[in-house]
């Protein structure tokens, strides 16, 4: 045992060596310097010379290419805007709309709505959705804040779950 240390000490050095980096890279072949021409030949033409041919080893393999992805967003909404308001008698009313559900996870409440033609919307506290702006989601219901119009003052809307 009192060789143990030295007998560690002898592995850790030869598993360091074995372990040393990798051995230096080739070194690429230098071009030989161009043999000057007998006095009565045809000078060799300027430029580069043909390279020796590429064996199917040494050549890339050829990536196919792919056709470009085309998107056009036109007549489309931004998925990253909350629904605008639309002008006029086209407008959603807050008051028509209908509250189908409440979500809550993780301190996030969203509530799900769905207008009198049928599209469903899921909303924030903020989001714009008609004539109106959500104030606040509760647990069954949910507080609109409606636009004034003109001579009225700003009401408020709130929408209820359906009892079961």
């Amino acid at each position: 045992m009192r060789h143990a240390p030295l007998v560690g000490s002898v592995g850790l050095a030869l598993v360091l060596a074995a372990c040393g980096g990798s051995p230096a890279p080739p070194v690429p072949p230098t071009a030989a310097a161009p043999q000057p021409a007998p006095a009565g030949s045809q000078p060799a033409p300027a430029g580069p010379q043909p390279a020796a041919a590429v064996t199917a080893k040494d050549a890339a393999p050829a990536v196919p290419s792919r056709p470009e992805a085309q998107y056009d967003s036109k007549g489309r909404r931004d998925p990253f805007e909350p629904p605008a308001a639309r002008a006029g008698a086209a407008g959603t009313s807050v008051a028509s709309a209908k509250l189908t559900g409440i979500v809550q996870s993780a301190g996030t409440v969203l509530a799900l709505v769905e207008t009198p033609d049928g599209l469903g919307y899921i909303l924030r506290p903020g989001d714009v959705l008609g004539d109106g702006r959500v104030i606040e989601i509760g647990r069954d219901n949910v507080v609109f804040s409606v636009a004034p119009r003109s001579g009225s003052t700003i009401s408020r809307v709130v929408l209820r779950l359906a009892g079961d």
